[in-house]
């Protein structure tokens, strides 16, 4: 099993731009599917962006599709979350996921294998 820990939090103005990082310890990184998942304040925990082991199938929710995107580097353990044309709405921690089953990185299981312990995005007007 893999450990997570986030990176690259921070506070940003609307219309910035941050790169988050999710470094991966273990040697079976690239045998997951990964994701990004936020949680506002007083809001529950909600999908951001997903890809499979090798990177070749992303996925987006609607409210990110073409501001953010997705990467991962298998050779360094590292996944990524480059994130652009901030807006205030995306103020929230972000947790990186990972587990075997790309149906669970996109949110569409309960549990999940493993989580970050989280990275603070806040956004300002």
């Amino acid at each position: 099993q893999v450990q997570l820990v986030e990176s690259g939090g921070g506070l940003v103005q609307a219309g910035g731009s941050l790169r988050l990082s999710c470094a991966a310890s273990g040697r079976t990184f690239s045998s997951y599917a990964m994701g990004w998942f936020r949680q506002a304040p007083g809001k529950e925990r909600e999908f951001v962006a997903a890809l499979n082991w090798n990177g070749a199938n992303t996925y987006y929710a609607a409210s990110v599709k073409g501001r953010f995107t997705i990467s991962r580097d298998n050779a360094k353990n590292t996944l990524y979350l480059q994130m652009n044309n901030l807006k205030p709405e995306d103020t929230a921690v972000y947790y990186c996921a990972a587990d075997p089953k790309i149906r669970a990185v996109v949110g569409l299981e309960n549990h999940l294998e493993v989580w970050g312990q989280g990275t603070l995005v806040t956004v300002s007007k």
